[in-house]
């Protein structure tokens, strides 16, 4: 998978979670990227931005250790731009507000 297909498979997770309030992050990259994604997204659409944290504190609960400052999970490049992945999940987002 090249860069754009993992960005693509995480927008489409953090979407899933948004508009399902039971869902889980599955690992230390998605809880993280959930819970950027949530304070991305948080005033314009808090239901979405409420259900992409439960699903990253459902992972957080059992992994603490594993949550990471909004900086390093930038560094790591699991988002590379944070006002392109607000503008991507925010287009996928259309119709929750």
């Amino acid at each position: 998978m090249n860069a754009r297909d993992l960005e693509a498979a995480l927008l489409e997770r953090c979407s899933v979670a948004a508009r399902d309030d039971a869902q889980a992050a599955r690992d230390q990259r998605e809880a993280n990227v959930f819970y950027l994604a949530a304070m991305l997204v948080r005033s314009r659409f808090p239901c979405a931005s409420s259900s992409l944290l439960q699903a990253s504190d459902r992972y957080f609960a059992v992994h603490p250790e594993e949550r990471l400052a909004p900086g390093d999970i930038v560094r790591k490049g699991w988002i590379p731009s944070l006002p392109r992945m607000r503008d991507m999940l925010a287009h996928h987002l259309v119709g929750l507000a």
